[in-house]
Formats: structure tokens, C-alpha cells, sequence
């Protein structure tokens, strides 16, 4: 099963969440964004659902001599969520990361304050909060934004994501209350190549889809 692109990856999304929420288990729905590759997938989920559309910024955390390479994740104002075995096996602490902790958190603001336009924030509280993103592989992102979701006092969260590696789908049903993914390859690798066009987004685009699925 491949994609042709995000938005159509959305749209058969939305699809599987329709069913739910004709069923009534998703009840005062908000979808939040992982941006920015999840913002278009989010924006089909919205337009699906007739839901509010807002974003959940978290960034990934690198090691300090490979950046790609994720020991833990930042969402919100929470601190953050550390990957141990990863930071034991590489012989780290958490003081050798406070300067990569600092830049994503910046950078993290940043995004924040661009792609809300000076909006407060959605209240999650009562609402069934739906986190969006393109695909899951290891799913540090993706767990550090639940665990903040959580914290807003929502009345369900639900992870909904095209394409995620099985450990990751697993990890995660164990933090959200649903884990909604349509393909779990177990040859996953990654995100990108379970779709055609997988280009990378800019705050530009990030906007547009957001304006988009406001609309």
C-alpha cells in the first residue's frame, strides 16, 4: 500500500474516523497537527469530521553527534521526554543535551507563534482531541505530544496516522486511547517511502493547509 501524496493519504484517513464518529466514538471532535508534514494529512481529517484544526508542535530531540538520530521529544511547554535506554546505551545525560534542548525548544515557539497568527490555543478540555501526522517511526514525537494532549483534560485522545512501523502503533496504543492507522508494513523503514510524493513542507505550506482546512 503506497500514497500518492498527503492529501490523499488524509482522505482515506478520514474515511476510517468517519466511521467512528458515525458511531458516535468520537464525540466534540479537535484534530491537531503534527507539523508540518502532518498539517495536510489533518487538514482532510478536518474538512471530513466538520472539526475545529489546530496544531500540536513537538519536536524531536537529536544526539548530539547525529541529529537524525531521536533520544527524546519536546511538546508544548512540558519538559522533555527522554528516550533512557538510548541516552544509557550512547552514554549521555540529560545535561549533555540541554543545548539541543534549548534550540528545539526555540525553534518550537517559533513554529507556535507562526502558525497560530497570535491565536490562544484550542481548549482540549471535554473534546475528543484526534493528533494528526503523516506516519509514525519511532513515535517519540508522536508520545510526547499525547502526554501533553493529556494534560489539557480532553475527554479522548486519538492518535491517526497513514502509515506507522508496528513496534511504533504498538508503543503508542499504550499511551492514547486509539491508535487509528490504516497500513502497518512490517518492512516500514520509513515514513517517506510508503508514499509517492513526499516533499519537504515549508512554513509556507504549513499556512496554506492550515487556512485551508479552517475554511
Amino acid at each position: 500500500m503506497e500514497f500518492r501524496d498527503r492529501t490523499q493519504a488524509g482522505r482515506e484517513l478520514a474515511e476510517q474516523l468517519r466511521v467512528r464518529q458515525d458511531k458516535g466514538a468520537l464525540p466534540h471532535p479537535l484534530v491537531l497537527a503534527l507539523p508540518r508534514g502532518g498539517v495536510p494529512v489533518a487538514r482532510e481529517v478536518a474538512r471530513a469530521l466538520d472539526a475545529p484544526l489546530d496544531v500540536l508542535v513537538a519536536r524531536k530531540i537529536g544526539a548530539p553527534f547525529q541529529e537524525e538520530l531521536g533520544v527524546g521529544a519536546l511538546a508544548g511547554d512540558d519538559p522533555p521526554l527522554f528516550d533512557e535506554w538510548a541516552l544509557r546505551r550512547m552514554g549521555l545525560r540529560h545535561d549533555d543535551l540541554a543545548a539541543t534542548v534549548e534550540r528545539e525548544r526555540a525553534e518550537l515557539r517559533r513554529r507556535e507563534h507562526l502558525y497560530r497568527r497570535g491565536r490562544p490555543a484550542l481548549d482540549l478540555a471535554g473534546h475528543t482531541v484526534i493528533l494528526v501526522d503523516d506516519g509514525l517511526a519511532t513515535g517519540a514525537t508522536a508520545r510526547a505530544a499525547v502526554r501533553w494532549a493529556r494534560r489539557q483534560r480532553p475527554e479522548r485522545v486519538v492518535l491517526a496516522v497513514p502509515v506507522a512501523a508496528p513496534e511504533s502503533a504498538d508503543l503508542l496504543s499504550r499511551e492514547a486511547d486509539e491508535v487509528v492507522c490504516l497500513h502497518r508494513p512490517a518492512d516500514f523503514r520509513a515514513v517517506g517511502l510508503w508514499y509517492e510524493d513526499f516533499e519537504q513542507l515549508s512554513d509556507d505550506d504549513v499556512l496554506d493547509a492550515l487556512r485551508e482546512g479552517r475554511a
